[in-house]
């Protein structure tokens, strides 16, 4: 298997339950993984036969910035079915962190992992 990855994707976003958090945009940062078998773009120095982690990064930038969620459990749940679907990825592990939504604490977030780590 192999994993390509994007690491401390920041994006602004409305996201919480709180009045002031319905109105004030907030940073999100995103680390992904993402299963996919590169033995054809290695083999042909190709990119239309690998996952291009721009166009990825561009779609989940846009559709974050665009996305109002009151918890980060669904939009966390959205990205990952966006990357599996629209990027044909069959594994996908997401870290979102909402720094400084705790006092004293520097980080606060979630992990998931959807699907399967096996790579035809």
């Amino acid at each position: 298997m192999d994993i390509i990855f994007l690491g401390g994707l920041q994006i602004e976003t409305i996201i919480g339950i709180y009045d002031w958090e319905r109105t004030t945009k907030q940073t999100v940062i995103l680390d992904i993984e993402m299963a996919f078998d590169i033995r054809q773009a290695a083999a042909t120095d190709d990119i239309q036969h690998t996952l291009d982690y721009k166009s990825v990064s561009k779609r989940i930038i846009s559709f974050v910035e665009n996305s109002q969620y009151f918890l980060v459990e669904k939009l966390i749940e959205e990205i990952a079915s966006l990357i599996r679907t629209e990027f044909n990825v069959p594994w996908v592990k997401i870290t979102l962190n909402k720094k400084g939504a705790i006092r004293g604490a520097s980080d606060v977030g979630i992990i998931i992992e959807r699907g399967s780590k096996v790579c035809q």
